[in-house]
């Protein structure tokens, strides 16, 4: 079974005037229809605008369809009485770690979560420091979370979503506001994670390079899915990208120039070592 899946999903935000009266709807999402394995690691892109966000949200009932349904393994989002189920199945972080961290001290914020939902204190604490491990931030566990880089504090606010024990993790634009850095060190443990926890992965991103590793990429524009594939399959069409206002990875945009120049490379070329490797094959 799936772990997400939508059909024909649409959502309308109500647009208001100056004075908060409502003065018509805008659509943010038309007639999605998407299907998401349990333990795959998927990539949103998108233009801002483009729907991603308002996706995301989907998945862990923070918004539900105006029409059409969202199912989180199994649960329609629309039930109220699923509510509960759907937000610890799918975990979400957000762009700023500083909205999803609370705590004074870096394990008293990871086991806020598991206190919320009733876990015995014993087990809090077993979950606090599997999470951080997890992340790499157990050194830090009785440091204040203010005093650590962007890239720490996110993975705090990862490790607080994982002690919750969810099958899905949604990283909304998760890397939007660290340097080059803090990038490579929370997907690095976002990886980690996936391949020894099994669980699935859910990045929105507008990092070409951050999503190569993918199984499988869904592009939005204007609210809707417009491409889907593997990477290979997605990066191989640059110019339609192009048409959408998304760049593709440097290399790949390299090994595209390259071809237009006239050598015979093929599409999708995805890492330096294949694009080298490819060169050297024409020799």
């Amino acid at each position: 079974m799936d772990i997400v899946q939508t059909r024909g999903l649409i959502f309308d935000y109500d647009k208001r005037d100056d004075e908060g009266k409502i003065i018509g709807t805008q659509r943010a999402i038309n007639e999605v229809d998407i299907d998401i394995e349990k333990g795959q690691f998927i990539a949103i892109l998108g233009h801002n605008g483009s729907g991603k966000s308002t996706l995301a949200k989907h998945m862990n009932a923070i918004l539900v369809p105006t029409e059409g349904t969202m199912w989180v393994d199994g649960k329609d989002t629309k039930e109220p009485a699923n509510l509960w189920n759907v937000r610890q199945t799918a975990g979400m972080v957000f762009q700023n770690p500083d909205n999803q961290i609370i705590g004074t001290v870096v394990e008293e914020d990871v086991g806020f979560g598991p206190e919320n939902l009733g876990v015995p204190t014993d087990e809090i604490w077993h979950r606090v420091e599997d999470s951080l491990k997890a992340v790499g931030m157990l050194e830090y566990r009785e440091h204040s979370p203010n005093k650590l880089s962007g890239g720490q504090k996110q993975r705090v606010a990862i490790a607080g979503v994982v002690a919750m024990r969810p099958k899905c993790i949604v990283l909304d634009e998760p890397t939007a506001m660290l340097d080059p850095n803090g990038r490579k060190e929370v997907l690095a443990a976002v990886e980690d994670l996936r391949k020894r926890e099994q669980v699935t992965v859910i990045l929105i991103t507008h990092y070409m390079e951050e999503v190569i590793g993918a199984d499988r990429i869904f592009v939005m524009d204007q609210g809707n899915v417009v491409m889907e594939g593997t990477p290979k399959e997605i990066f191989s069409q640059v110019e339609k990208l192009k048409s959408y206002r998304l760049d593709v990875p440097q290399v790949t945009r390299l090994a595209d120039e390259l071809e237009k120049r006239g050598y015979p490379l093929p599409g999708g070329i995805l890492s330096i070592t294949e694009l080298v490797d490819e060169i050297c094959r024409l020799n």
